[in-house]
């Protein structure tokens, strides 16, 4: 005789299974300010130690690792794949061509911070986390806005320069093609205007605007005769260089709104803005109340932070943050 098969169990009892794995999961994949706590206590102090010396010792740590943050969310979210290396048997996001010219300091900062945090609470703290802060604890450094930082993210298992191509504003595109790019990730006009104001702080490689000097009328005259000047050895020296915002290039301020309307911007992206009708009122908004850029800029830094993140097992926590475990 067969043996019996045992009774299902009540449909109470499925209501109370559904109900804890949902919660499970919820609560795998939520994001918290205080998401290490408990894990790992010196989270905040560690991370702050590195950046602190890193940014002391190397000055433009700053604005490569916002520009580091911004080349790792917009084209797949924030989930650390700009970081992994490139393999024999895969070419990864960090080898696309528009991303070469990342600094290695940025890099650099991420792996110290990252070494630390193994030593100190080993397989908790992701690297996607790890950029997210060391971006806005840098922009802060530097006198811009602080806002929070959800923690909790994910590292992405993948990493391929395929997937980058059309995914990262160019400084050669025009504003239409830069505003539908941040529209199809549900960034607003303004809200890409107030992310463009990073350029406060870095500096643009020659071989990226030297072409559009004696084309574009929109540069300042002598600014232009002084931009070919300092460019002129770039087919030579192709890390030639210059900074974003001439006046004040190593404080986030709202002074590279107000040189665009000068001319003084350095990119044909930086012109569009002021010459662009739906994104120049920004611009004036921006030149003439830096409180308002901080706040807009804030927002728009956070809403960026969270966008296509990966929690619970979409992601995983590298060991190290170039290669997937």
């Amino acid at each position: 005789m067969a043996p019996s098969s045992p009774p299902p169990p009540p449909p109470s009892l499925l209501v109370v299974l559904l109900l804890l794995s949902s919660t499970a999961l919820l609560c795998e994949s939520r994001l918290s300010l205080d998401y290490y706590s408990k894990t790992c206590p010196s989270f905040s102090k560690i991370m702050q130690e590195t950046i602190t010396n890193k940014q002391i010792t190397s000055p433009t740590t700053a604005a490569g690792t916002l520009r580091l943050m911004f080349h790792d969310c917009l084209p797949n979210g924030c989930d650390g794949s700009v970081l992994i290396s490139s393999t024999a048997f895969n070419k990864a996001e960090r080898d696309a061509d528009i991303n070469l010219s990342l600094p290695g300091d940025a890099f650099d900062l991420i792996v110290r911070a990252k070494t630390a945090l193994e030593l100190s609470c080993p397989n908790t703290v992701s690297c996607a986390d790890i950029l997210s802060v060391a971006a806005r604890d840098l922009v802060t450094m530097l006198g811009g806005p602080y806002y929070d930082v959800y923690l909790g993210r994910k590292d992405s298992k993948f990493s391929q320069a395929s997937s980058i191509e059309g995914n990262l504003p160019k400084p050669n595109m025009d504003m239409s093609q830069i505003i539908n790019l941040f529209a199809a990730r549900g960034f607003t006009i303004q809200e890409m205007v107030a992310l463009s104001g990073a350029h406060t702080i870095g500096f643009s490689h020659c071989k990226e605007f030297s072409s559009n000097i004696g084309n574009d009328t929109h540069y300042n005259p002598r600014f232009a005769q002084a931009l070919k000047q300092a460019c002129s050895d770039y087919p030579q020296n192709p890390t030639l260089s210059v900074f974003n915002d001439i006046m004040t290039p190593n404080k986030f301020d709202n002074l590279y709104f107000q040189n665009l309307p000068k001319g003084l911007g350095i990119l044909e992206s930086d012109h569009g803005l002021y010459n662009d009708p739906r994104t120049k009122p920004f611009v004036e908004l921006y030149a003439k109340d830096q409180n308002n850029f901080f706040q807009d800029f804030a927002r728009a830094m956070q809403k960026l932070s969270v966008y296509g993140i990966k929690t619970g097992r979409k992601g995983e926590i590298r060991r190290r943050c170039d290669a997937v475990n």
